[in-house]
């Protein structure tokens, strides 16, 4: 996820280090803070592959510094990344924050809701934090204070992303449509 909040960055604009680190603390740094040790390794692979390029301008002050900014083989790896993310940044919360963070920089509106319709098909599944004889546990039917507080806040949250994605979905659905060539009508109204 480190290269894909990176490449989606420099997709903004180019950045230097810090900055980059900056917006990166900014999006996740709360739950999974960057350290310097993960980062510029990170961004040194992404150079060596042809993703990013990097140069040095004189800085603000006396010292020289490195300016990261993406390719287009980049831009292409950051819309790959995004078209067809892995299954586990569709279904842990804060991978799939970060893919989220990216999706609008993808120029297809189908390809967006490829991807929302599999989040949705995830939140559509019954689960729970916790199971009895191979059952998801209900917030009511859960005993301790603090775990039924965790089904709630959960279903509140699952509850609020549903809603969204249903409209989301219904937005990109008629960008998608707008979208076609009126030529092209695949049978439809066929006689």
């Amino acid at each position: 996820m480190l290269e894909l909040t990176i490449l989606g960055f420099l997709d903004d604009r180019p950045l230097h280090g810090y900055e980059l680190k900056e917006r990166i603390q900014g999006l996740s740094g709360h739950v999974r803070p960057v350290s310097d040790g993960a980062l510029y390794p990170a961004i040194t692979r992404l150079v060596k592959n042809g993703l990013v390029d990097s140069r040095t301008e004189p800085g603000a002050g006396a010292a020289p510094r490195r300016v990261l900014s993406l390719t287009p083989e980049g831009r292409a790896e950051l819309f790959d990344r995004l078209r067809s993310p892995k299954d586990v940044e569709i279904t842990d919360g804060q991978r799939w924050f970060t893919l989220l963070a990216f999706l609008g920089r993808l120029p297809d509106p189908a390809g967006q809701a490829a991807v929302l319709r599999r989040r949705q098909a995830f939140l559509d599944t019954p689960a729970s934090f916790f199971y009895e004889a191979g059952a998801p546990v209900r917030a009511e039917q859960e005993p301790d204070l603090f775990r039924r507080g965790m089904l709630r806040i959960a279903r509140a949250t699952g509850t609020a992303e549903k809603a969204w994605l249903t409209e989301a979905l219904a937005e990109l659905d008629r960008k998608t449509a707008g979208n076609q060539d009126p030529s092209d009508r695949s049978g439809r109204d066929a006689p």
